[in-house]
């Protein structure tokens, strides 16, 4: 059986692909990307219309919940799959189950229906993510791939701009549904770009295995923290015993799926990956970073409304620096690693200067003028940027193509539960020193005077970097591929 996938794969790599072709498969994966990024953000602006037409408003928050669960969660297996089971086939599906929920989105009846077509999106939504970035790692080598994480970091900035737009536009003007009714055409158009040429990628993995028992224990476990992570001093007190339940439920899961992956004869995560010091530390890194940052993105447009005196609506223009800041530094490094042995200096240095920025945010919280806070947002917004493609390419570079796909799996995991932990860590803060929240970055009714908890969050946050910081400082540095070792390492 080993035998005739070599066969297969090495006749599959024979036939090059086009740089016409390339563009192509990056085009449409990341139009993909593009679908799943704005779901994340397209459906908040549209939430109390959407409670109006379906009822039950109390369960509203779990739209977003059931989202973040499962791409969250799946993300992983859909790197391993990938590896197993091929690029196209494996991007195919992550789309076609993205679709289906948005359909079922779409034609919710009742909010029930809606949580379960959103559950159901993410679990697509979250292998696209995943996929982007394990495809475009195929087809460019490593020393030329930071440039594409730009590319990325763009995708996000215009989901992060285009989705409260359109969320607010079909729902104030239109129908609620075409948040969802959208995604059909565009998912059907990016398969179509992607269709042929992605024919051409070969099978990278020589076994064709998935470990279903450990898929399961990471889901559950996955699920069960983003839960306690979730509803920790929103819907329950944090020290609760729904809270400690849910943790406490959750750390046997995480053990099991540790002891899983120890005797499971090919683990979903291979032990190599795990224990590669660059995997390690690069994905210890982005986790952090993105703490640090999402934690930030959410509490910082409270603190513009309750101490810079700005209205809901002008402190989300107001972030915008912060976000143009973070794809410019992106940009910055991604177009700069090609000069560098030492690459990951370009992202320490970065950190650095946002730790700087944010330490002064919180020197001058009380007394900044818009302009002061406008400034330093978007310098730590530059600075972190730096990151992004310094992390991804070492992490892809780090390992052979037999594993690019769970590699890249961990990076997203990572990710996306930095961000999951960074909003709960920061809003823990927030209620320690007082600050009254009605929710997740919403501030409660009456006024708020003391700038104290915002100038914890944002030491909280600096002290976050600096831990991102030592993780980057203690990652080794492998020499980037290039073109020549990277078709070798295509061919093996």
């Amino acid at each position: 059986m080993d035998q005739a996938v070599d066969k297969q794969t090495m006749v599959e790599t024979a036939t090059p692909l086009s740089e016409t072709e390339k563009n192509a498969i990056i085009a449409g994966v990341l139009l993909s990307m593009l679908l799943a990024a704005l779901d994340q953000t397209i459906v908040a602006p549209a939430m109390p219309t959407i409670g109006h037409a379906l009822g039950h408003a109390q369960y509203l928050p779990w739209i977003v919940t059931g989202y973040l669960l499962t791409a969250t969660a799946m993300a992983p297996l859909y790197g391993k799959i990938s590896d197993v089971y091929g690029r196209r086939p494996t991007v195919y599906a992550a789309i076609l189950i993205f679709l289906l929920g948005s359909l079922v989105s779409a034609m919710a009846p009742n909010m029930f229906v809606l949580i379960v077509g959103r559950a159901i999106q993410g679990a697509g939504g979250g292998g696209l993510f995943t996929l982007t970035q394990t495809v475009i790692g195929d087809l460019v080598p490593p020393r030329e791939r930071a440039r594409y994480a730009a590319w990325i970091s763009g995708t996000w900035a215009v989901a992060s701009i285009a989705g409260p737009l359109l969320g607010g536009t079909f729902a104030e003007h239109l129908h609620w549904s075409l948040i969802f009714w959208i995604n059909i055409p565009l998912g059907l158009l990016a398969m179509a770009i992607i269709n042929n040429p992605l024919k051409k990628l070969p099978i990278a993995a020589k076994q064709h295995r998935i470990d279903a028992l450990g898929a399961l224990l990471l889901v559950v476990a996955t699920a069960l923290l983003l839960l306690a992570l979730n509803w920790g001093g929103s819907e329950y007190p944090w020290l609760s015993r729904e809270i400690l339940g849910l943790l406490a439920v959750s750390v046997v899961f995480w053990v099991a799926f540790a002891l899983r992956l120890l005797r499971a004869a090919e683990p979903l995560i291979s032990l190599e990956v795990l224990s590669n010091p660059i995997v390690l530390a690069g994905t210890s890194s982005m986790f952090l970073l993105q703490a640090a940052n999402i934690g930030l993105a959410v509490y910082l447009p409270v603190y513009l409304q309750s101490i810079v005196g700005l209205s809901v609506s002008e402190s989300g223009l107001a972030m915008l620096g912060l976000l143009l800041g973070t794809v410019a530094g992106a940009t910055f490094s991604g177009r700069t690693i090609p000069r560098f042995v030492h690459y990951k200096r370009i992202a320490m240095v970065g950190v650095f200067f946002s730790i700087l920025c944010l330490g002064l945010l919180a020197l001058v919280a009380g007394h900044a003028s818009l302009l002061v806070v406008e400034i330093l947002t978007i310098c730590i917004g530059l600075g972190s940027g730096t990151t992004f493609p310094v992390a991804t390419v070492s992490v892809q570079n780090a390992v052979d193509r037999a594993h690019l796909g769970v590699a890249t799996g961990v990076l997203t995991f990572l990710r996306s539960l930095g961000s999951a932990l960074g909003v709960a860590m920061l809003g823990a803060v927030a209620l320690g020193y007082g600050l009254p929240l009605a929710g997740e970055g919403t501030l409660a009714v009456g006024q708020v005077i003391s700038v104290v908890p915002f100038v914890m969050i944002f030491l909280v946050a600096a002290a976050t970097l600096l831990l991102a910081l030592i993780t980057l400082g203690l990652m080794p540095e492998k020499p980037l591929r290039g073109q020549a070792d990277h078709a070798t390492v295509m061919a093996e």
